[in-house]
């Protein structure tokens, strides 16, 4: 018999249905996925040999879990992932509240009706979809939100008094019996609201106005929480936390690779974006590096963590500034530059904490800093070192390139320039041809002159030129060229 075809208590007992609590499901469908080869937590990237088996062992134990980690590290991600876990549908009491298991009614409601219709109590079928209830704790949360209070209005239409648990209104824990529930952030939930979950979790049990009910409430528990909340804002009370049976740490990427991966996949692109703009390799790299930048600065605050979704909006910024430049000079198709890198300057300020030093600089300085100390990291991985001291009459790979503006006057490539007038002045330069046939002769040649003007914000960290930005684009000149000529 299918499903959809039973609509009453005794079809499902005739179709031997059995009874089976939300951690055992979790837990015997996690084991077929594993024998399966079959992959529980598709989309989630860098955590394969880290946090993936530790949550798993976790379920295994079927323990309430605690997904611990700095803010960006997905960790409300892997909470719906544990949905895929979940049976297909389940058979719940008609007009149940708390989503009574028909063979195991825990509710005054359903126990009633049973005994009144039998066989014939109607059921419906849940799907697992809904079965994933989800909480942000906030210091106004209260007790009568998450476990429930006595509704007067209740009272009042079925004429009963307040000493009948019938006028009790369920909170949103009971409501989301044999579901998964999350609560977010849990150290900013009120110590008092973390103590009324204490029975839930180990006993069972809640207590509401007065009225102590025995709810075998059958819930997988999955909290997150930041390690920095522990000292900033509250802290997770020392018997809920032993009541808690894994607690899992969380982690950013560990590799550009990964981070690319991440950033790729939940990046929001017009598809228009995508087509018209193309994103060199050596610019992906970058844009994921400003990130690894920003979690070792001395001017962001380390210990609030940098998000994840810094490298995804500042990615979304930019193709924006491409797009928008394209759309200006009349190209219909663009490449990205390295200096469209500064329309990713709002994207950093707005997701980097700054510790007192960075605010004394400035954001923007800041988002400036961690571009250029992404460049210069980054550098060395695609051409030669520049050593900091240098023999006298030692040749160097850049001793071309630098004569080429000692003895010019300087070079400037401006925002407005389209493609065509952008590509005319870099070939100007012409060193820069022999060094990327020397050093990136497989390069794809769309990425050419990205790589090009790559070198030249390289050597100006290397103090092998000097760069001035202004409105109208940038400048580049040899650091010292330009003061003998003056002299």
């Amino acid at each position: 018999m299918k499903k959809e075809d039973i609509k009453t208590l005794g079809e499902l007992k005739a179709s031997g249905y059995q009874s089976k609590s939300i951690k055992d499901e979790l837990r015997d469908n996690l084991i077929e996925n594993i024998k399966n080869k079959k992959t529980t937590f598709e989309g989630i990237h860098g955590y394969e040999n880290t946090v993936i088996p530790e949550l798993e062992r976790a379920i295994l134990s079927r323990h309430n879990i605690n997904l611990l980690g700095l803010r960006g590290q997905a960790k409300t991600r892997l909470a719906r992932k544990m949905v895929t876990l979940l049976d297909e549908y389940i058979p719940v009491v008609e007009g149940s509240e708390i989503n009574d298991d028909p063979l195991a009614p825990i509710s005054r409601f359903a126990i009633e009706l049973i005994a009144e219709k039998g066989e014939e109590t109607p059921i419906t079928w849940l799907h697992r979809d809904d079965r994933f209830a989800e909480k942000l704790a906030t210091p106004d949360v209260t007790v009568a939100d998450l476990i429930g209070d006595v509704d007067p209005i209740k009272a009042a239409n079925l004429k009963l008094s307040y000493a009948d648990d019938r006028v009790i209104h369920y909170g949103m824990i009971p409501r989301a019996n044999r579901c998964i529930f999350v609560i977010n952030e849990l150290p900013d939930l009120q110590a008092r609201i973390q103590v009324a979950l204490f029975n839930i979790l180990q006993e069972g049990d809640i207590q509401i106005r007065g009225f102590k009910l025995r709810l075998a409430l059958d819930m997988q528990f999955v909290f997150t929480a930041n390690p920095e909340d522990y000292t900033n804002r509250g802290s997770i009370v020392t018997p809920l936390k032993d009541r808690i049976g894994s607690q899992i740490l969380t982690h950013y990427p560990e590799n550009i690779e990964i981070a690319r991966t991440i950033t790729s996949q939940e990046a929001k692109l017009d598809n228009r974006q995508s087509e018209s703009v193309y994103v060199p390799e050596l610019a992906k790299d970058l844009l994921e590096q400003i990130s690894f930048e920003a979690r070792e600065s001395e001017y962001v605050d380390v210990k609030s963590g940098v998000s994840a979704r810094m490298s995804i909006t500042a990615f979304e910024n930019l193709l924006s500034t491409a797009e928008r430049r394209a759309l200006i000079a009349g190209d219909t198709e663009t490449v990205i530059r390295l200096s469209d890198f500064v329309g990713v300057i709002p994207a950093i300020t707005g997701k980097v904490e700054l510790v007192y030093e960075g605010e004394q600089e400035g954001a923007d300085f800041v988002a400036n800093a961690l571009m250029e100390a992404a460049v210069k990291t980054l550098f060395p991985k695609y051409f030669p070192k520049v050593e900091k001291l240098e023999k006298q009459g030692d040749e160097t790979p850049y001793d071309d390139l630098i004569s080429w503006f000692f003895n010019g006057d300087g070079f400037e490539l401006l925002n407005e320039f389209n493609d065509e007038a952008y590509k005319a002045k870099i070939d100007e330069v012409t060193p820069l041809d022999a060094l990327i046939a020397d050093y990136q002769p497989e390069l794809d040649p769309r990425d050419v002159y990205f790589e090009k003007e790559f070198i030249l914000w390289g050597l100006t960290q290397f103090k092998k030129l000097s760069k001035y930005s202004y409105s109208e684009g940038m400048q580049f000149q040899d650091p010292y060229g330009n003061y003998i000529s003056g002299l």
